[in-house]
């Protein structure tokens, strides 16, 4: 009976270990493989990071590593547990997208002292500007300036720039730096070729990056502004314009409304429903899969003893319910 206990207990000891730390990671690479690439993502749970993940994995076990996501669930303790798991299990190489980027400087001084190369995706790993580790994400300014014109084109084709009752919503998250040129780029291009759109009906929202809070900091700039009836939206991630969307569902205001998403998989979920029927009426698609792809491919390179560039961004292109289909293929299921 002492012997059972004992087992058991052990058995239960090991299972809260692995519960606790958000994942069932190995403490070693099995005989066969190089090693182990873990993936430590800020929001594992949101459908980006998901397909981010599945790509950095798919690309680390080609080249024969195995590879361990991990969701830090927007927490910095998560996060930092997860980087001391890596460390202990002596991972090859991360990458990773931090919840709190003032964590930067120790994430990279960690990794470095147990000698791991670490590459950002998304969201940088800096420090007053400056980068500390190779970066691969999108090339966000761009992007939201390919958002910013598709606006302007929408507005001078509906004649919408001389009507008091529209307003363009542009939803911000001020503190993630990948995410500030997002909606700068959109500003700029907007403004810039729509000089009639008055700048006073132009409002901010700031919000987390999770479709709740866009949701409720949307919901907060249409409560204020009842004059407005038509609204344009666009953001800096796909999550929050889905989630003005779903604010002006509620507020009965999503007839006449236009939101551009800014990555698309969100977007062609509301175009394979309602097709044409939905207010999202654009995206601009950028493939998770190849920030995914592509962060383990700098991280190799290192690995490999191979120079890296800093910096490795991605493009998109615009994509609406007429064409969405047939430019994003797979990822359009």
């Amino acid at each position: 009976m002492k012997k059972v206990l004992t087992v058991l207990l052990v058995l239960v000891c090991s299972l809260s270990f692995v519960f606790a730390n958000g994942s069932s990671e190995e403490t070693a690479a099995s005989a066969d493989s190089k090693g182990v690439i873990y993936g430590i993502y800020k929001a594992g749970d949101q459908t980006w990071f998901i397909d981010e993940g599945e790509a950095a994995q798919a690309a680390a076990e080609e080249a024969g590593y195995e590879f361990i996501y991990v969701d830090a669930k927007m927490s910095p303790e998560e996060y930092l547990r997860a980087l001391d798991n890596a460390i202990a299990n002596n991972a090859a190489g991360v990458v990773t997208c931090t919840p709190d980027q003032t964590l930067s400087r120790a994430v990279v001084d960690m990794l470095a002292a147990a000698n791991i190369p670490v590459v950002a995706a998304d969201d940088a790993l800096e420090e007053n500007g400056e980068k500390l580790a190779p970066w691969v994400g999108i090339n966000a300014y761009v992007i939201g300036e390919a958002n910013g014109q598709w606006l302007a084109d929408y507005v001078a084709e509906n004649n919408l720039a001389g009507d008091s009752s529209v307003g363009l919503l542009i939803m911000t998250m001020d503190t993630v730096s990948s995410c500030v040129p997002r909606a700068e780029g959109e500003y700029d291009r907007f403004t810039a070729e729509c000089p009639d759109f008055p700048t006073d009906r132009i409002y901010f929202a700031d919000y987390d990056g999770t479709t709740d809070k866009g949701y409720t900091a949307a919901d907060a700039v249409f409560t204020a502004h009842p004059e407005i009836t038509t609204w344009l939206v666009t953001g800096a991630n796909e999550e929050g314009t889905i989630g003005a969307l779903r604010a002006l569902e509620q507020a009965g205001k999503a007839d006449n409304a236009c939101v551009v998403g800014l990555g698309a998989y969100m977007a062609k979920d509301e175009w394979n429903a309602n097709g044409s029927n939905s207010a999202m009426k654009a995206s601009a698609y950028f493939p998770a899969s190849a920030v995914g792809r592509g962060s383990v491919e700098v991280l190799l390179a290192i690995l490999n003893g191979e120079d890296v560039p800093l910096e490795t961004a991605v493009d998109a292109v615009v994509v609406t319910p007429a064409d969405y289909k047939e430019i994003m293929g797979p990822d359009a299921e």
